[in-house]
Parts: structure tokens; C-alpha cells; sequence
């Protein structure tokens, strides 16, 4: 039946209608495609949008563009890392000035339900969207020539509850430019349970250990993180008699250049004391003190030190009264530890397993004085101070600063004045390797970390007046004069 026979028996108006709809049909069509379409007409219906990795960054767009489409923003690797579906109220992103980015290509699966009621959060569209993201496949850290590069790299997550500033003296009151606009006070400093969704793991699996995730499977790491208790906001508090409430902090690395020094009690006069590693103190306080506020380590760290380190009389790690441990993930063997001492029971499988993490602990510690390190904080500390020029390498994957260069970083963040000893110096080769060490050994500088970085910067921040670095050959006359005022 032709048009015209068709409105000799429809109802006037009818056939004018239905072209209406058919023309509209097929510009909807046209416009927003088939999955579009389906989840106009078919709200209800969960959506599944997957595509496969592919060589270039338009395709790393192409796999977001679902996403961008629900949060109404540029399809670029940096919104993939939306925390607005986290389980923390509490966590807030900071972002810095974008460098030029090339993003390397993943694939992602987003799945998405579609609901008639209620309004876009963003304001764009009358229907509602809420994500549920899954795990991408897994990123090898060997598959890139040097270290990969994301619109998300400075992207961190802030503390709501920063510390206070209560102290005219503070870092924090530095007029040094370059120190400014690179430091971030509220960023997060810790991870705990509230800490680690789908959304955030994915965003983490970008980077490598111990600045992410990458190569990890969720499983290992999410089962760890879940246990670890949300502590008290202050790390650190004023102590109760400081007219000036200012926190002091001296932290203690191993250099030899503490051998003979005779800064123990200098130490020890401090509010709080840093050390790490193999902090060997019976025997040599005179040089290093006998106090231990905050013990910075990791599983290899600790075990590797008890190991070895016996001979100096390092039997157990540092069990000062109201002690607070902090521990840097830099593996999954810290998350086996972690685990392990979260629930006290033996590491079950792997390289450690049958391993008791309890026991290198006192009996009686308060899990609420255990510390775990954010990835986001040592991707920081890395991004923004100690970018080493290994990173543009085949081996990029391997370094990372070290453990002294991480808890000096955490002190500059929860102290006010803080005073570095037994850091490396210019002047290192006058000294052996350690103050502990019986026969003078020569300075060993691993291939994995980057110490004329570190030595560099440290007396770059001594001489901004950021931190005091002990240094026996170029300590000034101001320095001392700081020193007086503890």
C-alpha cells in the first residue's frame, strides 16, 4: 500500500506523524550510534564498552571517550582518574601544572548502569550514571624503553585534615620559590582502608613500585590495604611545654660522617627523632642518641638489617615507648608483610612464606601507631625533588630514592624545623661507609638510587634554610646559631 492509500485510512494527521518519527529515528541513528540509541531507549539496560590496546594515543581517547562522556569532560587519561566513586569522603586530588604528556595506550572495560530517575551530577544530561569500573589487563614496567608519562602524573591525593600551622618558625614559611612551588602540605601522607577502590587502582596501576601498582594484581594488595586502620589526623602533635608550638625533629641516617660527631645528646633534644634502616644504637649513643620518636622501614629493610647488622648489636628494630612505625610498600612482599602482621598470622605463600611479621615488632604495639607510606606521597617526593635522569632509561623501573631520602621527606611534611644528620655530604669520601662500621669502608652508592641527587639537594634545601644539614667541614655559623634555638 503506497503513502497516499495508507491516508485514505489512517486519521488525518497520521502519515505526517509517522514520517516525523521515522525522519527522527534515523537522525538519532545517525547523531549518537547504535549504543547510544540503545541506552536512550533502553535505560535500564547495563552497557558494556571494551576496546583492545592499540600503538597510538588517539586510541587511548577512544577507550576513555565512555567515561568522558559520562563525567562531560576531554577524553584524555588524566579523567580516568576520577575519585569521586572513592569510599573515602575524605579524599581529594591536587593537581600541578601538566606537563606535555604522551599517554602509552591500555585497554579498559567500563561498565556503566543507566537509571530513568534522578538528575547528572554534572548537569549535563536528565539521566543518571552510575560507574562501575573493573580491572584492566596488567601493565609490564619492562615493556616501556623509560619511564611512561600520564595527563595524571601530578595528580595526588590531598589530606582534608592537614596539619595545623601553629609555628612562626615552620618550613613552611620559606620564601624559597622553586621549594614552594614544588611542595604540596596537605598531601596525603599515609594509606589506609578508606584508601583503595576500582577507581583508584587503576589509576595506580599507571606507575611503577613503589609509586603505584603496576604489574600488582589487585587481589594482593587490596587484601592487605582493607586491613590497615584509619589512624588519629595529627601524626605529629605540639608538645604540651613548647611556648613556641613548633614540632623540632632530628632525623638520623647511617653516614659514617656520624662517626665521632658527638651529637647524640644534640639528637636527643629534639621533639621527635627520625631513623630507619639499620639504626644500630647501643654502643655509639654518644654520636647518634638513644631516642627513637618514628622508625621508617621496609620488609627487606628490616629483615636484611637484623641479618646483617647483628654484629653491631642490632638485635631487634627500635622499641621506644609511644614508637610509631611506618612502613614503605615499596614491593608485594610488603603487602605479604603487612597482611601477615595485620592479622598475625605466617606469610602463606611466596619467596617469605612461613614468615611471622609479629614477632619483629614489640608485643604490645598499638596498631594505631603503624604507619603505611601513599604511593602518591613517594611519586611525589620522586616527581617533584628527585627526578633522576635514570628515569629517561631502560632501567628507570629500578630506581627510586631511597629510604633516608623518603622519611627526611616525611618529616619536612609533619615537623615544623627539622635537622638532618648522617645524610650524604659533598665531602662523603672522608668518611666511611657507615658510623657504625669497625674499619673505615668506602662509601658504596647502589645503582638504584641517585645520591648525588640526594646530596645535591639536600644542601640545596640547608643552604635555603629549609633544613639544617649536619656537615662537619661547612657547617656555618648561622646553622649553629638555629641550633641554639632547640
Amino acid at each position: 500500500m503506497t503513502l497516499r492509500g495508507l491516508g485514505k485510512v489512517l486519521p488525518p494527521g497520521f502519515s505526517i506523524l509517522l514520517l516525523f518519527c521515522i525522519f527522527l529515528y534515523a537522525f538519532l541513528w545517525q547523531q549518537l550510534g547504535t549504543h547510544a540509541v540503545r541506552k536512550f531507549f533502553h535505560p535500564n539496560v547495563v552497557t558494556t564498552y571494551f576496546t583492545s590496546p592499540e600503538s597510538n594515543d588517539q586510541q587511548m581517547n577512544d577507550k576513555l571517550s565512555l567515561f568522558s562522556w559520562r563525567h562531560g569532560v576531554k577524553p584524555t587519561p588524566e579523567n580516568f582518574s576520577e575519585t569521586n566513586e572513592t569510599n573515602s569522603a575524605e579524599a581529594r586530588t591536587h593537581t600541578g601544572a601538566k606537563p606535555t604528556i604522551k599517554a602509552h595506550p591500555v585497554s579498559r572495560r567500563l561498565s556503566y548502569t543507566v537509571n530513568k530517575k534522578g538528575n547528572s551530577k554534572f548537569g549535563l544530561s536528565t539521566v543518571h550514571h552510575t560507574a562501575n569500573i573493573t580491572t584492566g589487563p596488567i601493565m609490564n614496567k619492562k615493556s616501556f624503553s623509560k619511564m611512561p608519562k600520564w595527563d595524571f602524573e601530578e595528580k595526588y591525593i590531598q589530606d582534608t585534615h592537614p596539619k595545623q600551622m601553629t609555628c612562626q618558625e615552620s618550613l613552611r614559611n620559606t620564601a624559597d620559590p622553586e621549594f614552594n612551588r614544588s611542595f604540596i602540605p596537605n598531601i596525603q601522607l599515609f594509606m589506609h582502608r578508606e584508601h583503595l577502590n576500582m577507581s583508584e587502582w587503576n589509576r595506580l596501576t599507571h606507575f611503577n613500585n613503589p609509586f603505584g601498582f603496576m604489574g600488582y594484581h589487585y587481589k594482593d594488595v587490596k587484601t592487605a590495604v582493607d586491613l590497615i586502620p584509619k589512624t588519629a589526623d595529627n601524626f605529629l602533635t605540639v608538645p604540651r611545654n613548647d611556648k613556641s608550638k613548633c614540632i623540632r625533629c632530628a632525623v638520623v641516617g647511617t653516614g659514617g660522617i656520624l662517626s665521632g660527631s658527638l651529637m647524640g645528646k644534640e639528637i636527643d633534644s629534639h621533639d621527635y627523632v627520625f631513623r630507619m634502616n639499620g639504626a644500630v644504637i647501643k654502643g655509639y649513643e654518644e654520636d647518634v642518641g638513644n631516642r627513637t620518636s618514628v622508625y621508617v622501614h621496609t620488609m627487606h629493610s628490616t629483615r636484611a638489617s637484623l641479618y646483617l647488622l647483628e654484629k653491631y648489636g642490632f638485635k631487634s628494630i627500635p622499641r621506644d615507648e609511644n614508637i610509631k612505625y611506618v612502613l614503605i610498600p615499596e614491593g608485594v612482599r610488603d603487602f605479604q608483610w603487612l597482611l601477615g602482621l595485620l592479622q598475625k598470622k605466617p606469610i602463606p605463600e611466596g619467596d617469605y612464606s612461613g614468615i611471622r611479621p609479629w614477632t619483629y615488632y614489640p608485643d604490645n604495639m598499638d596498631l594505631n601507631r603503624f604507619y603505611v607510606l601513599h604511593p602518591d606521597f613517594l611519586r611525589y617526593v620522586k616527581n617533584r625533588f628527585l627526578k633522576s635522569k635514570i628515569l629517561q632509561s631502560p632501567s628507570w623501573h629500578v630506581y627510586r630514592p631511597t629510604n633516608g631520602a623518603f622519611t627526611l621527606f616525611l618529616a619536612l611534611h609533619a615537623c615544623d624545623v627539622v635537622d638532618a644528620y648522617g645524610f650524604v655530604t659533598a665531602d662523603y669520601s672522608k668518611y666511611s661507609n657507615y658510623y657504625y662500621d669497625k674499619l673505615k669502608a668506602k662509601v658504596t652508592f647502589y645503582g638504584n638510587h641517585d645520591y648525588n641527587l640526594e646530596m645535591n639537594l639536600w644542601k640545596k634545601l640547608h643552604d635555603s634554610e629549609i633544613i639544617r644539614l649536619y656537615q662537619r667541614q661547612e657547617d656555618t655559623e648561622d646553622s649553629r646559631n638555629k641550633t641554639s634555638k632547640h
